[in-house]
């Protein structure tokens, strides 16, 4: 699958993704846990990343950015937990963990630009 160029949608594709990920996860008490906080932390790329395009000055944009990459860190700490407790889910979980590694280093990248 092409990723759009996007990064406004293309961090709600990852949102959305990791979304459909946790309903086909079992019902076990840790995976509705870790999902929960799978669907905050991945929802919270995408809407700091929108709000750091508002542009109210070169320091609050980092700052955004900066939320935004600590956001799909988190995000990358529990699609490993379940990745690791589902394997039968793995292909999936495969993806985003690849996805979730390319939004961080987009938003490394975008950072470092910004901040020289």
């Amino acid at each position: 699958m092409n990723k759009p160029y996007d990064l406004e949608e293309r961090t709600f594709l990852f949102a959305k993704e990791c979304r459909t990920y946790i309903r086909s996860l079992s019902k076990t008490t840790s995976n509705i846990e870790d999902g929960k906080q799978l669907i905050r932390s991945s929802g919270s790329v995408g809407a700091n990343y929108i709000e750091a395009n508002e542009k109210l000055g070169d320091k609050d944009l980092i700052f955004r950015l900066k939320i935004s990459r600590k956001e799909a860190k988190e995000s990358k700490f529990w699609l490993r937990l379940l990745h690791e407790l589902n394997p039968e889910q793995r292909i999936i979980s495969d993806s985003l963990l690849f996805e979730v590694e390319e939004l961080r280093k987009i938003l490394s990248a975008i950072i470092t630009k910004t901040s020289k």
